[in-house]
């Protein structure tokens, strides 16, 4: 069994990133800037977006980050990504989620310019993914790709099977796996609450991907000898032993399922510390004008 290792992989992909940064600069050119829009106090999201401004800094990007009280109205959000998109200044754009009920997460996506959706959800850069074209690719789906392709796991003619279906990770990681790429050119199957048997399709699985947000779903039993598992859930489960009284947890009871596979991501860091890293490919493939000019 053989750990993927995120961190490791997340930190090669930031060293490669800050190295191509320095040398544009070293050729008079702009670093990209990522703008970031935080609505709201959740301390999760704060964390989260406070690491990609950090994340920014190490690779050498310029940042912005917009902080609103989740008072803020449904137009005066749409105001100011209207603002951004005008910004010539700006490559990258993200809005982090959740917002407040109030606000459509839709409106928010459509009104953002397609060309600086980093996170890879507008609609154009999700029908481009569908159709095989230059895109930027959701950010976990994308990291979970380099994983692969990094430890050379093989997928051509691989059964995939994908638990979960969320616009965020099952649904574009299915289509990728599908794709005639390489990571991909595999047989995917993707199961969802209503699939009727689950561990009779998560055994035939030569690479199980599982992203549904259910600690421990995914027993010994329902993996077969030899699988490559990548488990994308990172849920909060209390723990008293621990100073902050909780711990992270996947959607793989990793400590069972680990010694049936032959490659695994642990929880935490696996799948996880990659999101940010490929957040920070996509703006740098914007400011490079690489998918659109």
């Amino acid at each position: 069994m053989t750990l993927l290792d995120g961190k490791k992989t997340s930190e090669a992909i930031q060293s490669e990133i800050a190295a191509e940064v320095a040398e544009i600069k070293k050729q008079g050119g702009k670093a990209p800037h990522l703008a970031a829009i935080l609505v709201g106090q959740d301390g999760g999201s704060m964390t989260y977006v406070n690491n990609k401004v950090l994340a920014c800094e190490r690779v050498g990007f310029e940042s912005t980050l917009l902080h609103y009280e989740d008072t803020i109205t449904e137009e005066e959000l749409l105001n100011k990504i209207k603002e951004i998109n005008a910004d010539d200044s700006i490559d990258g754009l993200i809005v982090q989620l959740p917002l407040p009920k109030h606000i459509s997460g839709d409106k928010v996506l459509e009104v953002m310019d397609y060309r600086k959706d980093v996170d890879g959800f507008h609609p154009v850069n999700v029908g481009r993914m569908v159709a095989g074209l230059p895109a930027y690719l959701p950010a976990t789906p994308y990291g979970i790709m380099q994983l692969l392709e990094r430890y050379n796991i093989e997928t051509k003619g691989k059964h995939c099977v994908v638990v979960g279906r969320s616009n965020i990770v099952g649904t574009p990681i299915s289509i990728l796996m599908s794709k005639c790429t390489i990571p991909g050119e595999s047989t995917v199957t993707i199961c969802h609450r209503n699939t009727v048997d689950l561990a009779h399709h998560t055994r035939q699985a030569d690479i199980l991907i599982v992203a549904v947000g259910k600690p421990g779903l995914i027993t010994a039993d329902m993996v077969k000898e030899g699988a490559v598992v990548i488990d994308v859930g990172t849920t909060r489960v209390a723990d008293t032993t621990r100073e902050r009284g909780w711990r992270l947890r996947g959607d793989v009871a990793f400590e069972e399922v680990a010694p049936k596979c032959s490659y695994i991501t642990p929880v935490p860091g696996g799948v996880g510390p990659l999101t940010i890293s490929m957040l920070l490919k996509n703006t740098l493939r914007a400011a490079k004008k690489e998918v659109y000019s």
